[in-house]
């Protein structure tokens, strides 16, 4: 389990189940965008598609992964919607519930977060730097859920939080590799320790 990605996906999982609920929202029905369709957000969008997740749009440089697009590499094909009217991700933030960030610094327009959905959750999880600041969302909406990357911003949502425990666990079951279902069982035990 040395792949940051994996525990990036687990922690992000874990956090959004109760943003999620503090929110009023659930995850087969929250409508999310994910700018970023690397490795971290590919592995997060992959993880929460198993947990039950029905509506995830993915969005990179050049645009919403669709089908058409010849540019698509094997880790983020799977998760290409079908060509549609979504095209950017201005079209792909009108109605969002949800929005995961894993790109760069000030990559989300803040006058975007305006279209989301009532109630929206905003993970901006670009490192060092947020791409949108705590404090420019909630000056746009007062009814966001915020959450960063950085432990100085209140709601931090990193993968070094969920470390060593995953190590721990798969040692103690003395697992030969880290599946699917453990991480899984992972996100929900972190989720309900959140709650502790």
């Amino acid at each position: 389990f040395h792949d940051d990605q994996h525990g990036t996906a687990v922690i992000v999982a874990a956090s959004l189940l109760n943003a999620l609920e503090l929110q009023g929202k659930t995850l087969p029905t929250a409508r999310i965008v994910f700018l970023g369709a690397g490795a971290a957000g590919c592995s997060c969008a992959k993880l929460l598609k198993l947990m039950g997740a029905t509506n995830i749009t993915m969005v990179d440089r050049s645009g919403v992964l669709d089908t058409n697009r010849a540019d698509l590499h094997d880790n983020n094909r799977e998760l290409a919607i079908a060509p549609c009217a979504i095209k950017t991700l201005a079209d792909a933030m009108q109605g969002a519930d949800v929005f995961i960030g894993v790109s760069a610094k000030n990559a989300l327009d803040a006058s975007l977060i305006k279209d989301m959905a009532k109630n929206p959750i905003i993970f901006a999880l670009a490192n060092p730097d947020p791409e949108v600041l705590p404090s420019v969302a909630h000056a746009i909406r007062d009814d966001i859920l915020m959450a960063t990357g950085r432990s100085d911003f209140p709601n931090q949502v990193n993968n070094a939080l969920c470390f060593p425990y995953l190590f721990r666990g798969a040692l103690d079951a003395k697992a030969r590799q880290i599946t699917e279902e453990m991480k899984i069982a992972a996100a929900h035990a972190l989720s309900a320790l959140a709650r502790e």
